[in-house]
């Protein structure tokens, strides 16, 4: 037999591994299926932080409902300022939550930061989550989501053409899977797409996935988030693209993307394997991989590697947002 050994993994950016020794002192347990209730309860208590801000920041909110594939209405909700144009951009927000958590105001001060920087428009969507609701769930709530924000694109007052479609994480996969979506099934297209340590290969086998069994979202939980989502199909040579996008054999005619990683963490590997396949289509993508950066490093925003993360996603920002804006 064998043995499978774990091969030996980068080390963190000091700055980094000195900041989350701190917030840690030790390795976190892995997540298992009985902490997810737990994680979505404390989710949710922020999430009504997240509506008071709202107000205090005097934002307009609008909410709907889109139809997803078997008759389920998925929220959506649009936010913007007062103040917007007819020219404000559009940005369709994808949370993050290893397929199994978060809910559409995670990460909220990303989106308050994308309302005020770019006077956008962002619409963010509740997408159901595994394992109650397994593969196509999830996939297909996010493609209603930009169905609904074409059919409503008069009333709101946006192009959903010119708009770009954004997730980290599991956001991050599932936003790379409507774009797969958009671009098979004749529409809507986008601009852009924003992929922020995507979430995107069910296999778990590459380097860097086994060179992380624990830590910031490992191998194990990897694992665990794979395994609810695809049910049965887990394991098998029967995984579609749209639930697992790096088993895509063809990634031409996308929008163009921007993908981010660290080079600590699991998703490494099946993130610039995605880029590639993306020029090997002769596509366009910016590809990012930040020596020494660990999932989720860029809410260490004091740090110089985050800080640096954060000014390419904005220059990329800048550069697509603009160009759609003069379209």
């Amino acid at each position: 037999m064998t043995r499978v050994t774990t091969p030996p993994a980068p080390p963190l950016d000091p700055e980094l591994a000195a900041a989350l020794a701190l917030q840690l002192p030790s390795d976190p347990s892995p997540i298992t299926i009985d902490d997810v209730p737990v994680k979505r309860a404390e989710e949710a208590q922020v999430a009504l932080g997240v509506l008071e801000e709202i107000k205090r920041r005097d934002l307009v909110v609008v909410e709907g409902r889109a139809r997803s594939y078997d008759g389920a209405e998925v929220p959506v909700s649009v936010l913007h300022r007062k103040d917007r144009v007819p020219s404000s951009p559009l940005i369709y927000y994808i949370h993050g939550g290893g397929m199994m958590m978060g809910n559409r105001w995670s990460a909220a001060d990303v989106l308050f930061d994308w309302v005020e920087h770019y006077n956008a428009v962002v619409a963010t969507v509740e997408y159901r989550l595994a394992p109650e609701h397994p593969y196509p769930a999830p996939q297909e709530d996010c493609y209603a989501g930009l169905l609904w924000l074409e059919e409503n694109a008069v009333r709101l007052g946006v192009n959903v053409e010119a708009g770009i479609v954004a997730g980290i994480s599991a956001g991050g996969g599932l936003a790379a899977s409507v774009s797969l979506m958009a671009r098979d099934r004749g529409g809507p297209r986008l601009s852009g797409q924003l992929l922020l340590a995507p979430m995107l290969d069910d296999r778990n086998d590459s380097v860097s996935a086994r060179q992380y069994p624990r830590g910031m979202w490992n191998r194990q939980e990897n694992e665990l988030g794979w395994r609810s989502l695809l049910g049965p199909l887990h394991g098998t040579d029967e995984v579609p693209y749209y639930a697992a996008p790096a088993r895509c054999p063809d990634l031409g005619n996308l929008p163009p993307a921007f993908v981010d990683v660290g080079s600590a963490e699991v998703f490494r590997d099946e993130a610039v394997a995605y880029a590639s396949g993306i020029w090997a289509a002769g596509g366009q993508a910016e590809l990012h991989v930040w020596s020494g950066g660990f999932h989720g490093f860029q809410t260490f925003e004091h740090t110089a590697l985050a800080r640096a993360s954060a000014a390419v996603t904005r220059s990329w920002m800048d550069r697509t947002l603009s160009r759609t804006s003069r379209a």
